[in-house]
C-alpha cells in the first residue's frame, strides 16, 4: 500500500496556493494537511501536523524560505520535513539546496516539472523509511551530495554525483567533466572531495579527483608515470602519493 504524504503548502499568494493545491490534486498519495501564507504559520503548522512534504514559497513574510528552513531545523519539537521551495526569483536556489532542498520549483512551473520533484521526495521519503526501519541511529541522510547545483550562463543546473566522471583543478576553479562536457564551478578541490562519497570518489593527484565507477584501469606509463585511465579512453594523472591508496581501493572492489 502506497505511503500517504502528509504535505503542507507554503506561500503567501492565495492564487498560488489555489494552483498547487489544484496540480497536487491529481496525486493519489499526497493529502493537504494544511497552508499558511506567513512564516509563523508554517512554524506552527509543522509543529502542529508533522507534515513528510511541505512547498514553500522561497520569500514569505516573517522571514525568506531559506531562513524557515534553518528555523524549523533549529526547534527540538519539530521534524524536518522534505522541503520542495516554489519561488519565483533563483537567488535562494545554491542555499537550498546547500540545505538539503529536495528541488526547487521556478514559478510559472508545469505539472510535468511538479511531477518530477515529487518523484524525488518519494524517493527520499522510502529511503528514510527504509533506513528507520533499522533502528536508532539511522535517520535516513547521507551527508555526501547526491546531486551538484550551480549555476551556468544564467542557468541553474543539477547535476547527479553518479554522472560526475572525474573533478579537475584549475586555479580557483574545479572543472566537473562528464563526458565530453565540462562545467567549471568556483569552489576547492578540498571542499568538492568532502562533498562526495568516498567509496566512489577518490583523490588521485592534488589536482584530480576520479569516479571509480568509470575507471578502467590503473596504470604506469614508460617514463614510470602513473595514469588512471578512464574507460571513455580519457587519462588522469596520478601521483605517487595517492597511487598506494587507489590501488589498493580497486584491488578489493
Amino acid at each position: 500500500m502506497a505511503m500517504v504524504i502528509q504535505t503542507l503548502i507554503a506561500d503567501d499568494e492565495v492564487l498560488a496556493r489555489r494552483k498547487l493545491r489544484q496540480l497536487l490534486s491529481e496525486e493519489p498519495d499526497i493529502r493537504i494537511a494544511g497552508e499558511g501564507s506567513t512564516a509563523f504559520e508554517i512554524m506552527e503548522l509543522t509543529r502542529a501536523t508533522a507534515p513528510h512534504l511541505l512547498f514553500l514559497d522561497g520569500q514569505m513574510p516573517g522571514m525568506n524560505g531559506v531562513d524557515l528552513i534553518k528555523a524549523l531545523g533549529d526547534s527540538d519539537d519539530i521534524a524536518m520535513p522534505q522541503i520542495i521551495f516554489t519561488t519565483a526569483y533563483d537567488r535562494h536556489a545554491l542555499q537550498a539546496f546547500e540545505i538539503q532542498a529536495v528541488d526547487y520549483l521556478l514559478k510559472p512551473f508545469t505539472a510535468e516539472r511538479l511531477r518530477s520533484a515529487l518523484a524525488r521526495a518519494r524517493s527520499q521519503l522510502q529511503l528514510s523509511q527504509k533506513s528507520a526501519r533499522h533502528g536508532p541511529g539511522h535517520d535516513g541522510a547521507s551527508p555526501y551530495a547526491s546531486r551538484i547545483v550551480f549555476k551556468s550562463r544564467g542557468r541553474i543546473l543539477f547535476l547527479s554525483a553518479s554522472e560526475i566522471q572525474w573533478i579537475a583543478a584549475e586555479e580557483n576553479y574545479v572543472r566537473i567533466c562528464v563526458g565530453a562536457t565540462t562545467h567549471l564551478l568556483r569552489e576547492t578541490m578540498t571542499s568538492m572531495e568532502k562533498r562526495l562519497d568516498p567509496s566512489l570518489f577518490k583523490r588521485v593527484h592534488r589536482s584530480a579527483i576520479v569516479n571509480l565507477q568509470y575507471v578502467r584501469e590503473v596504470r604506469t606509463e614508460a617514463r614510470g608515470d602513473y595514469v588512471v585511465q578512464l574507460k571513455n579512453g580519457q587519462k588522469v594523472p596520478m601521483s605517487r602519493s595517492y597511487h598506494a591508496r587507489i590501488d589498493e581501493r580497486l584491488a578489493t572492489a
